[in-house]
């Protein structure tokens, strides 16, 4: 009973902690662990991650669109950014993966061919670059999770929360979070003219998702709550406790493998 009492409250249900491990699991397997271990960052909408000064909207979109694309573990993906509807008639099928698909050694190619993906966008959303950010994240963690040839757990039905999980194990969870609700049509693919979103997790599911990642990646609780939202600090504080207090029972040895 005692236990219990001084449990901290659980933001989801029992079912849903398990997929997302369960999925985090997944991403780790095949999404290349030492990415993961040795690269990933938890991305931050600071001056920190996205410095400089630019001078047009074009550039603006370009230098957020390369750091994202780094961030993500993405750099060598033959993916570009326009701000013209998308003419290239490349789609993801086209790449050839190798054995190591991010990081600096990733193995993604094109036949001669093909031209590169091409996600499009419009200035408007480049004046809110938190939700523009996201939106490149979505697109980005879409194109990785539909060239994979193994499904998550729950199989093709749930590739859309596979995406934003995707997403925040990338190490975009807060931004995720702010942005759960921000955008309303579209999806996470590429030749996306609008790079829009819509999200596939909750809000609570997407906070337990970056919780588990900072517990992963021994990010401090402290650092991480003041830049969410103020209505979503107490339930990642909760899903942080939580996921603390389990995560050395897991039975997930791909998430043990973090943990110790």
């Amino acid at each position: 009973m005692l236990a219990k009492l001084f449990s901290p409250k659980e933001i989801i249900d029992e079912n849903t902690q398990n997929w997302i491990l369960d999925t985090f699991a997944w991403a780790i397997e095949n999404f290349d662990i030492n990415v993961l271990k040795n690269d990933a960052r938890l991305i931050l909408p600071t001056n920190e991650f996205y410095p400089g000064t630019v001078s047009s909207i074009d550039e603006m979109a370009r230098a957020i669109f390369v750091n994202t694309k780094n961030y993500a573990g993405m750099q060598k993906w033959p993916i570009e950014l326009i701000s013209t509807v998308p003419t290239s008639t490349t789609t993801i099928e086209d790449l050839v993966l190798g054995a190591t698909i991010r990081g600096d050694h990733a193995e993604v190619s094109l036949s001669p061919d093909n031209s590169p993906l091409m996600l499009g966008f419009t200035p408007k959303q480049v004046n809110q670059p938190q939700d523009f950010i996201a939106a490149i994240t979505q697109a980005l963690a879409g194109i990785l999770v539909t060239s994979n040839k193994v499904l998550p757990p729950g199989g093709q039905a749930y590739l859309p929360q596979a995406i934003d999980l995707v997403a925040c194990f990338m190490g975009f969870g807060v931004i995720f979070a702010n942005t759960a609700y921000q955008f309303r049509g579209g999806c996470g693919s590429c030749n996306n003219a609008s790079l829009n979103r819509q999200a596939a997790l909750t809000e609570p599911e997407t906070l337990y998702t970056l919780a588990l990642f900072c517990l992963l990646k021994k990010q401090a609780m402290k650092t991480v709550k003041g830049h969410l939202k103020s209505h979503l600090r107490k339930d990642f504080a909760s899903a942080y406790k939580s996921i603390e207090q389990s995560l050395s029972s897991s039975t997930q040895p791909a998430l043990l493998a973090l943990v110790s």
